[in-house]
C-alpha cells in the first residue's frame, strides 16, 4: 500500500499444558514459553509497530508469591524492547542466584515471566494515541485471584459512548472513554458477579473462603461471563483474556471481521491473528491450524481442557477482505493464491488500457507488498501473449520460417524492478513546498529500461488517499519518459471509512470520495450532497439498527470507471508528460479471488454491524459541517 495507514493489531496467546520441567527436559529450557512468545509476536510485527506488551501467569503458586507479570513498551522497536527487558530481568536473577540453573521449581517461584500462560500483543495506535497507558495487555487487579483480568485484542467498537454510559449506570467509574477500558470493565463486572455467586454457593455449603477458591476456579463459566458482557458490543474483534487463577479465552465477533487461528496438541494451545505464524513457530501443517469461528470463544480452563463455545449467534460472515489484500502476511497458503488471483483477474482491464500492446509495455509493482498480485498479473499476461503466439503460428503455419518461429517464441512479457524505496530518506521539513520536493524523491527509479514508446504498468495493493501517488510515484515514473503510466489497484475503490480497526475514519481523506465530490460539482449535481446531509441529520436520534447508509447516494450517479478517470485527472498534473490512467479492481472480482473474506464495507458501504451505518453518516456530517473529527 503506497499510502501508509495505521491498521490492525496482532494477538498471541500460549498455554503450556505440561509442567515446566517437561519443557526443560525436552527442549532444554524452562523458558520455552517466553521463547515461543517472542517468535509469535515478532512474526506478527507487520500488524503493529507502535507498541507491544506481554503478560504471563504462573499456575498453582503459594499465597504471597507473585504470579502475574506484565511488561509493555512504546519504544521505537517495541517487541525487541519488551523482550530485552524480560531477558535482562531473567539474566539478572540467574546471575545473582546460580542455584536456579538446574532447578525449574526455583526458577518458576522466583523469576518473573516464567509461567504456563502467556498473552502478547502488537499494536498500531488507531486513534493516534501511543502513550504507554494505551498499550495492551490491560490489567484489572484484585486480591482475589479469580477476579484478576488481563485483556488484549485486535478490535474496535463503534459504540464506545454507549458502553461507557452502561458502565456508569452499573455504578462504575471508568478511568477513560476507550473501547479497551470499557470492554475490560464490562467483562470484569460480570466476572465479579459470577465469582460472588459461586462464593455464596460455597458458603451455603459450609465452605470457608480458602476452601471455596479452587471450587470457584473449577466452576467459573467463562462463556456465561462473555455472553452477559458482550450483549451491547458493536464492532469487529478478536479478543483474548487471562484470569488470574489460570483460565483463558479468545473471543471472535459474530461477523468474523477480525481474524483468529488456533492450534492444540498434547503440549500446548496457541492462538494468533495469522495462520502461518503458528505454522512457522510450531512447525505444523496448514490443515492442523484451525480458524476460530465467528461468534465463538476458545475457552481454556486451568485444568487444560479446551472447548469452543458459541457466545453470540453468528451473523453472515464478513471477514475483512483487507486482510487478504494487504494486512496479513502473504506467506499464508490461501492468501498467497488469492493475491495472485487478484492480479490475474484485473489483467483484462489492463489490456484494454494498453490496447493489447504487450510488446511495448513494461510491468512492475510498488510497494513490495504488491509483489504477489504482480506475479498473478504477469502470469495472466504471459498466458495472453502465448495465445497470440499460438494463433499467429496456426494462421501462418504453411509459410512460417524457422527464423520467424524462433523470433515469435522468444517474445516475452517485459517485467522490471522500476521503483526502490529509499528507507533512509525522511521528509523532515514541514513547510509544504520543500516537503513536497522531498516526498517526490522517496523512491529511486531504474533508468534505461523504459522506451518513449512504452506503456508503464504499475500495480499497487490499494489506493487510499492518493497522496503518495500524486506527490511521488507518478512524478517519479514520468521521469522515465514512458508513453503512458497505468496505475493498477488490486483492490476496488475505497469509498467509505472503516470503523473496525483500520485507521480510515474521515471521508475527505479518501481519494474516491474527493473524486465523486468533484464530479458532482462539475455536473451540477451538488444538490445531492445537501440532500444526503439532511437525510443523515434526520437519523441522528435513531437506534443503530434503524439507521441507513445514505452516503452511497454520493456515488450513485457515476459508473466506477468515471470515478477512476476523475481520480487519474486529480493525481496527475500539467508537469506530467505521460498519459495517466488508473484502474481499480471490481468488487465482483475481489469476491471471486477471496471467497472466504467477503467483508467489503470500505468499498461498498455494506457494513456488517448496525453501528457501521451510524459511523459513515457521522463521518459525512463531519465533512459537511467542516468538523475535523473522528466519527467514532
Amino acid at each position: 500500500m503506497s499510502d501508509a495507514i495505521k491498521h490492525e493489531c496482532g494477538i498471541a496467546l500460549l498455554r503450556l499444558k505440561k509442567p515446566l520441567e517437561f519443557y526443560k527436559q525436552k527442549y532444554g529450557s524452562a523458558f520455552y514459553g517466553i521463547q515461543k512468545m517472542y517468535l509469535l509476536m515478532e512474526k506478527q510485527h507487520n500488524r503493529g509497530q507502535d507498541g507491544a506488551g506481554l503478560a504471563s501467569i504462573k499456575l498453582d503458586v503459594e499465597p504471597g508469591e507473585r504470579y502475574i507479570s506484565r511488561v509493555r513498551s512504546n519504544d521505537a522497536q517495541p517487541i525487541q524492547d519488551v523482550f530485552a527487558q524480560i531477558n535482562h530481568r531473567i539474566n539478572e536473577e540467574m546471575t545473582l542466584h546460580p542455584e536456579y540453573t538446574d532447578r525449574v521449581d526455583l526458577q518458576k517461584k522466583n523469576i518473573p515471566y516464567i509461567g504456563e500462560l502467556f498473552l502478547g500483543h502488537v499494536r498500531y495506535g488507531t486513534f493516534g494515541k501511543n502513550n504507554i497507558e494505551s498499550v495492551h495487555p490491560f490489567l484489572r487487579q484484585n486480591n482475589w485471584m479469580h477476579r484478576n483480568l488481563i485483556i488484549a485484542g485486535n478490535f474496535n467498537m463503534t459504540n464506545v459512548t454507549e458502553l461507557f454510559n452502561s458502565l456508569v449506570e452499573l455504578g462504575q467509574h471508568p478511568k477513560e472513554m476507550a473501547d479497551t477500558v470499557t470492554v475490560m470493565e464490562k467483562i470484569g463486572h460480570f466476572l465479579d458477579d459470577e465469582v460472588t455467586d459461586l462464593y455464596l454457593e460455597c458458603k451455603n455449603n459450609g465452605l470457608s473462603k480458602s476452601e471455596a477458591s479452587p471450587i470457584i476456579a473449577e466452576k467459573l463459566e467463562i462463556a456465561k461471563i462473555l455472553r452477559r458482557a458482550s450483549k451491547e458490543w458493536d464492532g469487529g474483534y478478536a479478543m483474548a483474556g487471562l484470569f488470574g487463577h489460570g483460565d483463558a479465552f479468545v473471543f471472535r465477533d459474530p461477523a468474523g471481521i477480525r481474524p483468529a487461528y488456533f492450534y492444540e496438541d498434547e503440549e500446548i494451545v496457541v492462538v494468533a491473528s495469522e495462520r502461518p505464524v503458528i505454522q512457522t513457530v510450531f512447525n505444523v501443517d496448514f490443515e492442523m491450524v484451525q480458524e476460530l469461528q465467528p461468534g465463538k470463544a476458545l475457552i481454556i480452563k486451568k485444568n487444560g481442557t479446551v472447548t469452543q463455545e458459541e457466545i453470540i449467534p453468528p451473523a453472515p460472515k464478513k471477514a475483512c477482505s483487507f486482510e487478504r489484500i494487504y494486512f496479513s502476511r502473504g506467506s499464508d497458503a490461501e492468501i498467497y493464491q488469492e493475491r495472485k488471483q487478484l492480479g490475474r483477474l484485473i489483467l483484462p482491464d489492463v489490456l484494454q488500457a494498453i490496447k493489447n500492446d504487450t510488446d511495448n509495455t513494461v510491468f512492475s509493482y510498488i510497494p513490495n507488498t504488491a509483489e504477489t498480485s504482480f506475479y498473478g498479473m504477469v502470469e495472466a499476461a504471459q498466458d495472453f501473449l502465448n495465445q497470440r503466439k499460438n494463433k499467429y503460428i496456426l494462421d501462418n503455419r504453411k509459410t512460417l520460417t524457422a527464423e520467424k518461429l524462433e523470433e515469435i517464441l522468444s517474445v516475452k512479457i517485459r517485467t522490471e524492478k522500476i521503483a526502490i524505496k529509499d528507507a533512509k530518506l525522511r521528509t523532515f521539513i514541514t513547510e509544504d513546498s520543500s516537503r513536497d520536493d522531498l516526498v517526490a524523491h522517496v523512491y529511486d527509479v531504474t533508468y534505461g529500461v523504459i522506451k518513449p514508446t512504452d506503456n508503464l504498468v504499475i500495480i499497487d495493493d490499494s489506493i487510499v488517499r492518493g497522496t503518495t501517488l500524486k506527490m511521488s510515484i507518478i512524478k517519479m515514473m514520468d521521469r522515465l519518459k514512458p508513453k503512458s503510466i497505468v496505475v493498477v489497484s488490486s483492490a476496488p475503490q475505497i469509498r467509505y471509512p472503516d470503523c473496525y480497526g483500520i485507521d480510515m475514519a474521515k471521508l475527505e481523506g479518501l481519494v474516491a470520495f474527493r473524486a465523486a465530490m468533484q464530479l458532482l460539482k462539475e455536473r451540477e449535481l451538488y444538490h445531492i450532497v445537501d440532500a444526503v446531509y439532511l437525510k443523515c441529520k434526520a437519523q441522528e436520534n435513531l437506534k443503530d439498527h434503524e439507521v441507513i447508509n445514505f452516503v452511497t447516494e454520493i456515488y450513485a450517479p457515476f459508473k466506477p470507471q468515471e470515478v477512476s478517470d476523475k481520480i487519474a485527472t486529480m493525481l496527475s498534473s500539467a508537469e506530467i508528460k505521460a498519459e495517466v490512467k488508473i484502474i481499480f479492481q471490481t468488487v465482483e472480482n475481489l469476491h471471486q479471488a477471496c471467497p472466504k473474506n467477503l467483508g467489503d464495507w470500505y468499498f461498498t458501504g455494506d457494513y456488517p454491524t448496525a453501528g457501521g451505518n451510524r459511523v459513515v453518516n457521522k463521518a459525512f456530517m463531519n465533512f459537511y459541517e467542516g468538523k475535523d473529527a473522528r466519527a467514532y
